[in-house]
Parts: C-alpha cells; sequence; structure tokens
C-alpha cells in the first residue's frame, strides 16, 4: 500500500480533469500493485468484511453478483477514497457551476460523509463485483440518496485477455434530442477508471446543457472477471 497515495498525488490530474470534461472518464493507469489487486479480490471469500451480497439476476441487474463493504473499509480502500476525493473536487464543483446546480462539495471526503448521516445515508457503498463466463452488467447509474458525488471509480482487480475475456466497460451519453453514444474501454489490471455517476456538462452555442450517462459491463465470454468500485457518498440502505 506504501505506492497507493504518492500514485494518487503524482497522477497528471490537469490530463485527468480534461478527459473527464471532454468525454465524462478517465484512466489513471496502474494505481494499484498486481499484488495489492489479487489480496483485495482475495478478500471477496471474507464474509465479515461485507454488509450485503447482491444477486444481479434476482433484480435484473445483469447476471453475476457484488458485495457491499462494511466500515470500517480495509485499509488500502479508505487511502484512496480519502486522497483522491480532493483531487476531483474542483471537476465537481465546475461541473455543478456550470450546469447552475446550486451545490457546491465540500473540501475534504469526511465533510460529504458528514452530509450523508445528516440525510439518513450511513451506510458503505463500495462494493466488489464477480463475474464469471456469461455475466454482465446492464447499465445504470449509483446513485444512494439524495446526497450524492457526482463521480465515482472502477478499479480492475483481474487482467483482460488473461484471467478474463469480454467483460469491456460500456459507458452511454444520452444527448438531447438525439441517440444515445456508446463508447467501451478495457482498462488493465491496476487501473483505475473515474468517470461520471450520472451526467456531465457539454457545451452548446447557447451555454452549457445536462448530458446524462450510464455505465455497465459487456458479456464476460470466459475465465473471472473482478473489479472494485469506490462510491464516494454513504447509501440509506
Amino acid at each position: 500500500m506504501q505506492n497507493v497515495i504518492p500514485n494518487i498525488e503524482n497522477a497528471d490530474w490537469n490530463n485527468i480533469a480534461k478527459s473527464m470534461h471532454d468525454k465524462g472518464y478517465a484512466i489513471l493507469p496502474n494505481l494499484l500493485t498486481s499484488e495489492e489487486c489479487n489480496a483485495l479480490k482475495d478478500l471477496y471469500d471474507a464474509p465479515a468484511t461485507y454488509r450485503k451480497t447482491v444477486i444481479m439476476e434476482r433484480y435484473r441487474f445483469g447476471s453475476g453478483e457484488y458485495k457491499y463493504f462494511n466500515y470500517p473499509l480495509p485499509d488500502i480502500i479508505q487511502q484512496i477514497r480519502t486522497n483522491i476525493y480532493p483531487k476531483l473536487i474542483p471537476i465537481a464543483n465546475t461541473w455543478f457551476k456550470a450546469l447552475h446546480i446550486d451545490k457546491q462539495f465540500p473540501l475534504q471526503h469526511h465533510q460529504l460523509l458528514a452530509q450523508c448521516h445528516e440525510y439518513g445515508q450511513q451506510k458503505a457503498t463500495v462494493l466488489i463485483l464477480k463475474y464469471n463466463a456469461g455475466g454482465f452488467n446492464t447499465l445504470h447509474q449509483d446513485l444512494y440518496g439524495d446526497i450524492y458525488f457526482p463521480i465515482q471509480i472502477a478499479l480492475m482487480l483481474t487482467e483482460p485477455e488473461k484471467d478474463f475475456t469480454g467483460g469491456e466497460l460500456v459507458f452511454t451519453q444520452q444527448v438531447p434530442r438525439a441517440q444515445s453514444k456508446a463508447t467501451v474501454i478495457n482498462p488493465r489490471k491496476g487501473d483505475a477508471v473515474i468517470f461520471t455517476t450520472n451526467f456531465k456538462p457539454e457545451k452548446g452555442t447557447k451555454g452549457y446543457y445536462r448530458v446524462n450517462m450510464k455505465h455497465g459491463v459487456s458479456e464476460v465470454k470466459s475465465g473471472q472477471r473482478y473489479a472494485l468500485g469506490i462510491i464516494f457518498h454513504d447509501a440509506a440502505s
């Protein structure tokens, strides 16, 4: 874990911000080592670590399984959540200002969690996802209550084309009065994909307008795909 905070601090946050503004997502490569990914993946079989398990088929979310972590979070996840959040504040606040939304986010993550708790959102939202061959995740947004942060992270814990095939990360943009645009990316093991939780601003001829985005996972063709989802707000349930 000794490299996580330096990797965050040394990332090209100007380029990440530009990609977020332009595309709604950005990749922070090699945030975690292969060993750190394996250690997180191995936690999947430690039931005391989690507060809830969701079988996707039961809710028509797709095919696969995911588990929500309990507090306290594993130290490496806590470090990532706490130290990346301030880097994302300029992006989030710029988006809300451009769209004339009367809200600015606090500078420290614990302050955002305090706002969540005031609204009864006190449950951890960090989750680990497992897909076997045939697994997939339908397009969705991770909103858990009235208080939310508009940016989240997916961390790849397994290597595409080695541990699994297929299972690409899919983003869709719903442009007003137009057809949806789909983007497919295939991050490597240890990469962090930073992306919008639900929308981003887009500049038009009359100023900025809101582009809604969703994300999902395409069908896994073979092997097993593990990923970690880091959402910065807490949930009511």
